[in-house]
C-alpha cells in the first residue's frame, strides 16, 4: 500500500471542515461567512491532499479550464458578497471539474454495505445510472 504524510492527513481534514462550513452556509440560508470559510478550507485541503503542483495542473488542464472559470469566479462571487449566485456558478464549475469522477464514486458507493442497497433501488437506481453516466451497467 502507500503511506499518508501528516501533510495529507492535515488536508483530509481541511477539505472536511470546508465541506462541513460549505453545508453549513448552505443550511443557514446563504450565510456568506461560512461559504466563504469553506471554499478557502476546501481548496486548502485539496491543494495539502494532492500536492500544489498537482492541484495547479488539475485547476489549469486545457479541457478544464471553462470549469475552473466558473468554480474560481464563484467563490469571488461569494467573497463579493452575493451568496446565492456565487453558489450557483461554483456548482456549476464543480460539475464541470468532476463530473469524470462521479462513475468512480458511485461505484464505489454501490460497494458501501448499506448506501449500496439503497442506491440499488428500482427508482434510485435509475437516477444514480443517469448521473454516473452509464446505462448498461453490471452488478457483481
Amino acid at each position: 500500500m502507500f503511506e499518508i504524510t501528516d501533510t495529507q492527513k492535515i488536508g483530509v481534514g481541511l477539505a472536511g471542515f470546508g465541506i462541513f462550513f460549505l453545508f453549513l452556509g448552505v443550511i443557514l440560508i446563504f450565510d456568506k461567512s461560512l461559504l466563504a470559510l469553506g471554499n478557502i478550507l476546501f481548496l486548502s485541503g485539496l491543494g495539502c491532499v494532492i500536492g500544489r503542483e498537482r492541484t495547479i495542473r488539475f485547476f489549469f488542464q486545457r479541457h478544464k479550464i471553462k470549469g475552473s472559470i466558473a468554480f474560481f469566479g464563484g467563490i469571488i462571487v461569494v467573497l463579493i458578497g452575493w451568496p446565492l449566485v456565487g453558489m450557483i456558478i461554483e456548482t456549476y464549475g464543480f460539475i464541470l471539474l468532476f463530473s469524470g469522477f462521479f462513475p468512480v464514486a458511485i461505484n464505489f458507493l454501490r460497494r458501501v454495505p448499506v448506501l449500496g442497497s439503497l442506491l440499488n433501488l428500482p427508482g434510485i437506481s435509475a437516477l444514480v445510472d443517469r448521473l454516473a453516466g452509464d446505462s448498461n451497467r453490471t452488478t457483481v
